[in-house]
């Protein structure tokens, strides 16, 4: 038993050529959940399992490049799928939003549960923990624990430099980290740099690093090695599809 990471999106606020905004595959002894649902995510969903076989949903923030293909899926899953109450975990903006441009509930097709800083909850084995970023908007980080095997995988979300990765604990087998910005526009928005990225796992004392989140435009090869400076090891830059064994 292991938990699984695959990569569904990784394009930093809008989808450069050839890519998906945020959003990925968390996978645990059968169990699926989809976590954040940026544009273009739901189409590489389904190059890995089937939407009848997801468990649930986790969104992190209302900012459309992280949730807006739960739209679609809440479309799906109504008049094709005909699934009812699926699990959906997200901010309130986030469920605010969703009903807003369906002019509709979320429910019954979603069991819509609001979290916020300091939510945990389970789901297909796994806990989350949730623990608010340094965002403009409420933006929760969340640190995954698969209960079988205590494998640990924590995801940045979007933050700023003021919150530290060492609010979700210890312990962190994979720390799944945006780094947006270059190195010469550090501290212009709360996003991080690959440095400031490898600077919070290696005070976290994250076991691995994996960047994402990277802005159309920046250089992959130099954003990984400007990481891996300040973490102290190497790093991995996520790629559409990419899996990790945690």
């Amino acid at each position: 038993m292991a938990l699984k990471l695959t990569v569904l999106g990784c394009s930093g606020s809008y989808a450069g050529p050839g890519q998906a905004c945020s959003g990925y595959l968390l996978s645990s002894d059968g169990a699926h959940v989809w976590v954040d649902c940026g544009p273009g995510t739901m189409a590489n969903l389904q190059e890995h399992i089937a939407l009848e076989d997801l468990t649930g949903i986790v969104t992190t923030h209302v900012h459309a490049d992280h949730w807006i293909e739960l739209t679609i899926a809440h479309v799906a899953f109504e008049h094709y799928l005909h699934r009812r109450d699926v699990p959906v975990f997200g901010t309130a903006e986030v469920r605010d939003r969703l009903e807003a441009v369906k002019a509709a509930k979320a429910a019954p097709t979603f069991d819509w549960h609001t979290i916020t800083d300091g939510s945990t909850f389970e789901l297909g084995g796994m806990r989350f923990t949730c623990v608010e970023t340094d965002h403009p908007v409420e933006t929760l980080a969340i640190r995954v624990d698969e209960l079988a095997s205590g494998r640990t995988l924590v995801y940045s979300a979007d933050t700023g430099s003021e919150w530290p990765l060492t609010a979700l604990g210890p312990d962190i087998d994979v720390v799944l980290c945006e780094a947006t910005l270059p190195e010469d526009k550090a501290g212009t928005f709360t996003h991080l740099t690959a440095r400031e990225a490898g600077l919070a796992a290696r005070d976290a004392g994250a076991a691995r690093l994996v960047i994402t989140h990277l802005a159309p435009g920046i250089d992959p090869d130099r954003a990984r090695r400007q990481a891996a400076e300040a973490f102290g090891k190497d790093v991995e830059v996520a790629v559409p599809h990419m899996k990790i064994e945690i």
